[in-house]
């Protein structure tokens, strides 16, 4: 969203363009939210861009569904992170 060149618009588009599938949670998009509406990063992007990201993450998404708690981060705001991706397991092929 800052710009449309570079490592995290790469990562988006090619998250759009099927490319992967993004798993998600309701953690995940709470803490989308709250990053895009700091101060700092507000100031870089246009405003409808951060609601439509949100958006598009709960559409487009696949939900992980209830995740069990864990405790292992050293940002405890992260722990959802490690939760979601033991939900899954590996699934590279």
């Amino acid at each position: 969203m800052i710009t449309s060149a570079g490592k995290p618009a790469a990562i988006v588009n090619a998250w759009l363009d099927g490319k992967f599938t993004l798993l998600t949670c309701t953690a995940h998009v709470d803490e989308e939210r709250a990053t895009l509406q700091k101060p700092r990063v507000a100031q870089l992007i246009k405003p409808h861009q951060p609601r439509r990201l949100v958006n598009q993450i709960r559409k487009l998404a696949q939900d992980a569904g209830e995740l069990q708690a864990v405790e292992r981060c050293s940002d405890p705001t992260d722990d959802f992170l490690l939760t979601m991706s033991e939900s899954v397991g590996p699934t590279i092929s």
